[in-house]
């Protein structure tokens, strides 16, 4: 089978001359998507590739589906309200983000008549009233650079990371703060004060319900769930 040619491409490469960057996991490319810029650069870096019809995004890595938008495209999808529709369709998938291609934070020299305003308050709706992470890229070759990363962190060992957020730990104290934190309900200052008043991790675990109740401002139900966490 002959290789696919990019007929965009500038100058002839040896498709020896470069290794595939992302051999295992294939970058899905909607077949709407097979003459653009982003397709051609993805083919001259000798990327894997497939076209397919995808009913939602542009592209699909793995379990990953991502919209690309024109920065001009993301206002007039925005204001006649087909932006509202893809954004929710790509919640479908696990993993999903929105690239909005060619925004150089410049909004008074976007040539466009609205407010700058309107058109930060488009960026917040994405980023929290739909909760879709937003990657601003330079051009075709810096989204095409975007998708094969994405490609390559599929093919790497995962990283287990923890569900609570790291902080650097000195003391005893700490320690023991750190760890009854981690209890839903415990804050800085109610691990202060069992700290205080019962020293030991052990003798704060063995505590009866009483003296949870006179240590801490806790009302009847979170003194149960913490005492039903402890013996789970």
């Amino acid at each position: 089978m002959n290789p696919i040619e990019n007929i965009f491409s500038k100058s002839k490469i040896s498709h020896k001359e470069t290794k595939c960057p992302n051999p295992k996991i294939p970058i899905i490319v909607d077949t709407r998507e097979k003459q653009s810029l982003i397709a051609a650069n993805l083919l001259e870096k000798k990327a894997n590739i497939n076209f397919e019809k995808l009913e939602i995004g542009d592209y699909l890595i793995g379990d990953t589906i991502i919209e690309r938008k024109t920065f001009s495209d993301f206002i007039s999808s925005t204001l006649d309200k087909r932006l509202q529709e893809q954004l929710i369709n790509l919640k479908k998938y696990p993993k999903h983000f929105l690239i909005i291609e060619g925004f150089y934070y410049n909004y008074k020299n976007q040539r466009i008549n609205i407010h700058e305003n309107a058109i930060r308050g488009m960026f917040l709706s994405v980023a929290l009233d739909f909760q879709v992470p937003i990657i601003y890229t330079e051009d075709e070759e810096d989204t095409a650079n975007f998708l094969i990363l994405v490609a390559k962190k599929y093919e790497k060992p995962k990283i287990e990371i923890s569900s609570r957020p790291s902080k650097n730990i000195k003391s005893i104290t700490e320690q023991k703060q750190f760890i009854l934190e981690g209890f839903p309900g415990i804050g800085p200052k109610t691990s202060k004060q069992l700290i205080k008043e019962l020293s030991s991790l052990q003798e704060i675990f063995a505590a009866s319900k009483e003296q949870l109740r006179l240590i801490t401002s806790w009302d009847e139900s979170k003194i149960e769930n913490f005492t039903q966490l402890l013996h789970l």
